[in-house]
């Protein structure tokens, strides 16, 4: 027996433990599974971590969705006020991050076995690499296509206030967000890398594109994967250096230079923005996880 993750689109089977969700693993069979290897709905993920406390929160060897879960016998427990499917969001905050990361992982995979039916050179048909490989191979022309890793700059800006020397942090209100109830979530500049270019010019690319404003020091931090839709979040850290903020209209709503002893609403824990936000605080003896 083996067990498995079920997912349903971006959110994961779990059961209610206390007060907050765990994501079920499920047993089943290998006689069940036609061949263990990728099949649409169903993959294998990554070893484990040797880390004992984390392989007991999540011994699952591989995701499936709850459609395939079904077509295979393989029976789910009844949804219920217990049992639920929760969004990845909504985990996050709660969970380890190492967990948090295998559940990225087993989204990622489902959605590109989705998104790679066909060959994107010649639209022939494809079909798992042997061997485990985490590639689909063309049957026609033997291009292989092996999931996409999308890299994203996050970057933390901070100044001095001009006028009480307080530390301030750059954040904005993005369109994207989408929200309608108030307070209105603030969260730092972000964007994609593009094709040539270097972190560190991504990074002043979107600041000046995003509020018009040019930075200095810009630093590597730390990294997230995250699956909307396959990213890898990569955080930075810069100071301002000149200009006045003029927003990019299409992108955001608002941004402005906040003190950190008067922060707006921002992303929720577990998220790389607010890591990045509650390090820059700390580093102010401001505790952002209290």
């Amino acid at each position: 027996m083996t067990t498995a993750l079920i997912i349903d689109g971006d959110n994961v089977l779990c059961q209610q433990l206390d007060a907050h969700w765990q994501p079920i693993t499920l047993p089943f069979a290998t006689e069940q599974i036609a061949s263990l290897d990728y099949q649409f709905g169903f993959a294998p993920l990554s070893d484990q971590p040797d880390d004992k406390d984390f392989q007991h929160v999540m011994s699952a060897g591989f995701v499936m969705t709850s459609t395939f879960a079904q077509a295979h016998h393989i029976a789910l427990p009844e949804i219920s006020g217990k049992v639920e499917f929760v969004n990845y969001r909504t985990l996050v905050p709660i969970v380890a991050p190492d967990l948090g990361s295998r559940l990225s992982e087993a989204i990622q995979l489902l959605r590109w076995q989705a998104d790679t039916r066909f060959c994107s050179r010649c639209a022939g048909t494809v079909t798992a690499a042997p061997l485990g490989e985490r590639a689909m191979i063309c049957a026609t022309c033997q291009l292989r296509q092996y999931p996409r890793i999308q890299p994203c700059v996050i970057t933390a800006i901070t100044r001095h206030n001009p006028t009480t020397g307080v530390m301030q942090i750059l954040l904005a209100y993005h369109h994207r967000y989408g929200q309608t109830v108030l307070p209105l979530q603030y969260g730092l500049i972000a964007g994609f890398v593009e094709v040539g270019e270097s972190l560190e010019n991504a990074v002043s690319r979107e600041v000046l594109e995003e509020v018009g404003i040019e930075v200095t020091n810009i630093r590597y931090i730390s990294s997230q994967p995250w699956p909307y839709p396959s990213n890898l979040m990569l955080g930075f850290r810069a100071e301002y250096q000149s200009g006045d903020i003029i927003i990019q209209e299409d992108e955001l709503s608002h941004a402005n230079f906040f003190d950190l002893t008067d922060l707006p609403k921002i992303p929720f824990k577990g998220s790389i923005a607010f890591d990045l936000i509650a390090k820059v605080a700390a580093e102010h003896q401001i505790d952002l996880n209290a």
